[in-house]
């Protein structure tokens, strides 16, 4: 009787350290799907803001077209 439960008691440790093993693999797993799912979404929020962005920008770039402009008139004494 002795020798049989000494390979189950082995056998059960070999199985609850590959319980555990699995549960944190699961995890880390988990954690990382989490880090690329927030990633994504900041992504995803840089592109709706893309349009909104280059508008912005041609709009400031435009001001400083026209200011120029204006400043050229004004030293020409026009």
């Amino acid at each position: 009787m002795a020798g049989t439960s000494a390979p189950n008691s082995l056998n059960v440790a070999e199985q609850v350290a590959r319980v555990l093993r699995s549960n944190a693999e699961t995890q880390k797993f988990i954690e990382e799907q989490a880090k690329l799912r927030a990633e994504a979404d900041k992504l995803a929020r840089a592109r709706a803001l893309a349009p909104w962005q280059v508008a912005l920008s041609g709009m400031a770039a435009g001001a400083a077209l026209f200011g120029a402009d204006a400043a050229f008139v004004k030293v020409l004494g026009g």
